[in-house]
């Protein structure tokens, strides 16, 4: 299906202003969830790895809240793609934004809430608060497919399917009637057999307007039930063939190698890169950092400066001459060193600078999806980054009980962030490898020798 060029401006700005509450409404609160993080230690007096399933997934509502957080991630994503075509990499930025103040605000305000309502009555507000999701939803307009008629070939090409597909249809109801008739002509071959009477007897039925009239309702039935079988077997066959054609995309999606760095990637950045929003402010609270210390909590010190990582990385992929993802590949490798320095931080101002450097290095949600349409193509975009986006949500899940777990065990978050950092990483540099050309390629570009010529002088046999 071929859509209409993208218009870049016009009804896309709404799009974008939706997509933004969208974001600022669903990812809020789970991103803020460090805040409730606390609260839940404290109330359950469980381990920290297992209390951290609970922020894990989607702030303690559910596996249906993060199912529902990745459809409307994915839908938001994808419209504004088809919408912005030059302006891609602002417009993406400008709605990614959309969860980082969200983070922010809602890391202040569930605080005010707890106090003045409690845990319970906390999330019971935020959970109406989002609510507002089906109003942002109503504004998105996807853009219809292009008007302008098939080629005459693809005509063509279609009306043997349907030539195929009819005779095919008349050869089944005719399969399935001669079935049915033979059956029913053998009930009453035996009837006519072993009953009493015979062929006098049969004589008399067929003369009866009542035998008539049972044997047309026969047919008719055995017409209706050849009619659902038929049916029943094209849907069958056309679920295997859409089952089939999803199979071959996705495998031919793998084949991309440039696209499996980035599926290994995004796996591995959300295992190591999520458990800091998560347990920064239990970090500062293992650092023996006082609260008279904390002016501002470290996770809305994350919000802010993941705001202003999103919007500057995203105008940044505009920019022709910037490779997006060389870019990509650069902010996993920094943040990654900057997760296996925490350790090294035991005061709050150094926690607040290692924060606002993971933030902002955060923001590359913001050109993810521009590298996921340059890898795969904008056609492909919603299949791709629906299968990018369900492992990345897998691994946000996994990534705070890893890191609770190596805390129960050591009793420190040494470990667990040195963990972290490399599995960001490894991450990085296995997408490096992939985004570089391959040797064999340099090899063919360098110039070849030129062949040796030998002169041979032919002896006279005189």
């Amino acid at each position: 299906m071929e859509f209409k060029k993208s218009p870049d401006g016009g009804w896309g700005w709404v799009i974008v202003l939706v997509s933004f509450f969208t974001q600022f409404l669903c990812y809020g609160s789970p991103l803020a969830v460090g805040v409730l993080y606390i609260e839940w230690l404290d109330a359950f007096g469980e381990g920290k790895g297992k209390t951290a399933w609970v922020g894990s997934l989607a702030s303690g509502v559910g596996l249906l809240a993060r199912l529902g957080c990745g459809l409307l991630y994915t839908a938001t994503v994808t419209i504004t793609c088809q919408y912005f075509d030059s302006h891609r990499g602002l417009a993406l930025g400008l709605i990614s934004t959309g969860s980082s103040v969200g983070l922010f605000i809602y890391a202040a305000l569930q605080r005010l809430l707890i106090e003045f309502y409690g845990l319970d009555g906390c999330l019971l507000i935020v959970g109406a608060l989002a609510l507002n999701i089906l109003a942002c939803g109503s504004l998105m307009r996807p853009l219809q497919p292009s008007d302008c008629p098939l080629p005459e070939k693809t005509a063509l090409e279609s009306a043997p399917d349907r030539y195929s597909i009819y005779s095919e249809k008349e050869k089944d109801l005719e399969e399935n009637t001669n079935i049915l008739g033979k059956s029913c002509s053998a009930e009453e071959t035996c009837k006519s057999t072993f009953g009493s009477g015979g062929r006098k007897q049969e004589s008399l039925l067929h003369k009866s307007p009542t035998t008539m009239a049972h044997s047309k309702e026969t047919e008719t039935y055995k017409k209706k039930v050849a009619e659902q079988t038929y049916f029943c077997k094209q849907l069958a066959k056309r679920k295997w063939q859409l089952y089939k054609n999803y199979c071959g995309e996705t495998v031919a999606l793998f084949k991309n190698k440039v696209f499996l760095a980035l599926f290994i990637a995004i796996f591995l950045f959300d295992i190591g890169g999520f458990p800091p929003s998560l347990l920064m402010e239990d970090v500062a609270r293992s650092s023996n950092v006082k609260e008279e210390e904390l002016i501002m909590p470290l996770i809305s010190i994350i919000g802010i400066m993941t705001a202003v990582g999103k919007l500057l990385l995203g105008i940044l992929a505009d920019f022709k001459w910037i490779n997006t993802l060389y870019l990509y590949v650069a902010t996993l490798i920094i943040m990654g060193l900057a997760l296996c320095a925490i350790p090294f931080a035991k005061s709050y101002v150094t926690l607040a600078i290692l924060s606002g450097i993971l933030g902002f290095l955060t923001g590359n949600w913001s050109i993810f999806p521009y590298v996921t349409t340059k890898t795969v193509g904008i056609e492909k975009l919603a299949h791709a980054y629906g299968i990018l986006m369900f492992f990345a949500g897998l691994g946000n899940s996994l990534g705070p009980p890893i890191v609770g777990w190596f805390y129960d065990w050591t009793q420190t978050y040494d470990i667990a962030f040195y963990f972290s950092g490399f599995c960001v990483l490894l991450g990085g540099f296995i997408l490096l490898l992939a985004a570089l050309p391959s040797w064999h390629t340099c090899s063919r570009l360098l110039p070849k020798p030129a062949p040796t010529t030998f002169l041979y002088k032919v002896t006279s046999n005189v």
